[in-house]
């Protein structure tokens, strides 16, 4: 009865560590793919310089800067925007609490 446990015990051990072995063999290959690394790198570039830019595009010309106002304004034309409002930001809702009459009132 002891070995069978004994034995139970080894087979689960064993699932385990190939488990393991394999989830680790994995990444340890993903941290030596240079095309990840490239993106990775990329990605960390494209980070930096967006903060930098303050929430502009990044990189733009000043060609894709007016295109962009062009469409924002055709946008706020189409959509019924007033001149100068934001219309990226989301809207803003305001309700009202409706006026009700006493129930009991002496007309």
């Amino acid at each position: 009865m002891l070995t069978n446990q004994v034995i139970s015990a080894a087979r689960v051990m064993g699932l385990q560590a190939r488990r393991n072995y394999g989830v680790s063999a994995v990444l340890l290959a993903k941290a030596s793919d240079p095309i990840q690394q490239l993106f990775v790198t990329k990605l960390r570039e494209y980070a930096q310089k967006s903060q930098s830019a303050g929430g502009k595009l990044v990189d733009a010309s000043p060609a894709i800067e007016r295109e962009l106002k062009q469409e924002m304004e055709k946008l706020a034309k189409q959509y019924g925007g007033a001149q100068g409002e934001d219309m990226t930001a989301f809207p803003s809702f305001k309700f009202e609490e409706p006026k009700i009459d006493p129930i009991n009132s002496s007309a």
